[in-house]
């Protein structure tokens, strides 16, 4: 899908992708600074992705996990510096919650610093819990001799 003003377009074609700019975002933020290169490949892989591109420069980007029928996540949605405070990263989430998935799928993000962005695209501000990827699971033990498997 695609959607175009003016010299800007939201794309959803991964072949458009610029790693590079991606990557280079990510290691500024504060939610995906560690991602190696090939983490950030295979999260793409695995995604629905936005692109968002100036000419054929890309600009901007944001990718949606989701099973197409009940739950999606939103996440990694950047405009770069020079870009920012240009209304560019409104027209995106425009875009994005324009796509049929969205109109299907409960969506899901976490923020730190842009819920009022996200606010004003029907998003609300929830307590939630997450779970740590570093959790110890003892994964090693089969789940009959699993403390945290056995049946209570």
């Amino acid at each position: 899908m695609n959607w175009t003003k003016e010299n800007f377009t939201v794309s959803t074609d991964k072949s458009r992708l610029d790693i590079d700019v991606i990557q280079g975002f990510l290691r500024t933020s504060y939610w995906g600074a560690s991602r190696t290169r090939n983490e950030i490949e295979k999260a793409i892989k695995n995604s629905v992705c936005f692109g968002l591109y100036h000419l054929d420069r890309q600009i901007g980007f944001a990718r949606l996990v989701t099973d197409e029928v009940v739950i999606s996540w939103l996440g990694d949605v950047f405009v770069i510096p020079e870009f920012q405070k240009k209304g560019l990263g409104k027209w995106m989430m425009a875009c994005i919650v324009s796509h049929p998935l969205l109109q299907t799928t409960k969506c899901l993000l976490g923020t730190r610093d842009a819920h009022g962005l996200y606010e004003k695209f029907g998003w609300e501000r929830k307590e939630g819990m997450s779970r740590s990827k570093e959790f110890e699971t003892n994964s090693n033990q089969p789940p009959d001799t699993n403390p945290r498997c056995a049946d209570s």
